[in-house]
């Protein structure tokens, strides 16, 4: 799976991301760059406001820092209303095997954990 550098798993519709095997709503890709730019800072903005209010113990400034994220997740789709119009339902924050998901992701972990080819000879061993 995924490595902490690698980007994240999107599931094959690009809904959700893939995250310790549950499923998390994936930013609206028809937002326009640069405006998806400017949430993406103002959210880590929003973050750092956080860690900074956590540290201070400041209750009032986390809660205004956290609704600042919050604000800025509703704005890029990753939470409120679905950004997509088919009717389906938002599995976030479901465990993947609960999900129509879980016969692709099974498939894909089993295809990642086979071993690429036969295993090589070790010099000297019988």
């Amino acid at each position: 799976m995924p490595t902490p550098d690698s980007p994240p798993l999107h599931t094959p519709d690009g809904r959700y991301i893939v995250v310790r095997g549950r499923l998390w709503r994936a930013a609206n890709p028809y937002l326009p760059a640069e405006a998806r730019a400017e949430l993406v800072r103002a959210l880590m903005a929003a973050r750092r406001d956080v860690k900074q209010a956590r540290a201070a113990n400041d209750a009032e400034a986390l809660h205004n820092a956290r609704a600042r994220v919050h604000a800025a997740k509703v704005a890029l789709g990753e939470r409120g209303p679905v950004w997509w119009t088919d009717g389906a339902p938002d599995l976030g924050r479901c465990k993947i095997a609960n999900t129509h998901y879980a016969e692709w992701y099974n498939g894909l972990r089993s295809s990642l954990a086979r071993p690429p080819g036969p295993p090589i000879p070790l010099s000297g061993a019988r």
